[in-house]
């Protein structure tokens, strides 16, 4: 039985580590779809056009550590933006979100584009300074330096564009749970994500 969770949100809200999490807690299949479009940016630095960086995309790219970094996620967002791109990696994520045993996915357009019919769907938001204080400790902590200030402008500048791309905009499903990480601890919004979760998979 399959049985689809799409988790959306802007960047640093917290809807990864929330997905990676209600994965684990429900032996579920996880996709950070966000790599996809993360690992065609990283070949854009590399010289490679978009759209055949997206159509050879191979699993194995989604490795490659380099993909975190502030450079590659704005190449990502500029990728995300074109529709070829986009077309091209829809069907990996659909086939994705309806393998057996259940699946969560979590991106921008998950519960919009991707998997309008998923079983649970989440937007994930917080305050645009926490979302910069969390990003930026994740850089430190890889040894990135780098300031609030600039972590904040570069969240702004993904964030419009990823809300007024023509194609798939970030914006919440009308059926999605609303759930705001500004005050809340990870362990609190994750527990959020599994009650409701729970509650839907009780009437599937």
């Amino acid at each position: 039985m399959s049985f689809a969770v799409a988790i959306d949100g802007p960047a640093a809200s917290g809807k990864g580590t929330i997905a990676r999490a209600v994965a684990a807690h429900f032996g579920f299949l996880h996709l950070d779809t966000g790599l996809l479009y993360r690992a065609v940016g990283r070949q854009m630095l590399d010289g490679v056009p978009a759209l055949e960086a997206a159509e050879a995309l191979t699993p194995d790219r989604l490795n490659d550590p380099s993909l975190r970094s502030a450079e590659v996620a704005q190449a990502a967002s500029k990728a995300a933006a074109i529709p070829a791109v986009r077309a091209a990696l829809v069907d990996f994520q659909r086939a994705f979100a309806r393998r057996e045993g259940g699946a969560v996915l979590d991106g921008r357009d998950i519960g919009t584009v991707i998997c309008p019919d998923a079983e649970a769907k989440l937007f994930v938001i917080a305050a645009p300074e926490i979302r910069a204080q969390r990003r930026c400790a994740e850089l430190r902590g890889k040894g990135a330096e780098v300031s609030e200030a600039e972590v904040l402008e570069d969240l702004r500048v993904r964030d419009e564009r990823d809300m007024t791309r023509p194609d798939a905009p970030l914006k919440a499903a009308r059926d999605a749970v609303t759930l705001d990480t500004t005050d809340m601890s990870i362990e609190d919004a994750v527990a959020q994500a599994i009650n409701l979760i729970d509650r839907l998979r009780a009437k599937a």
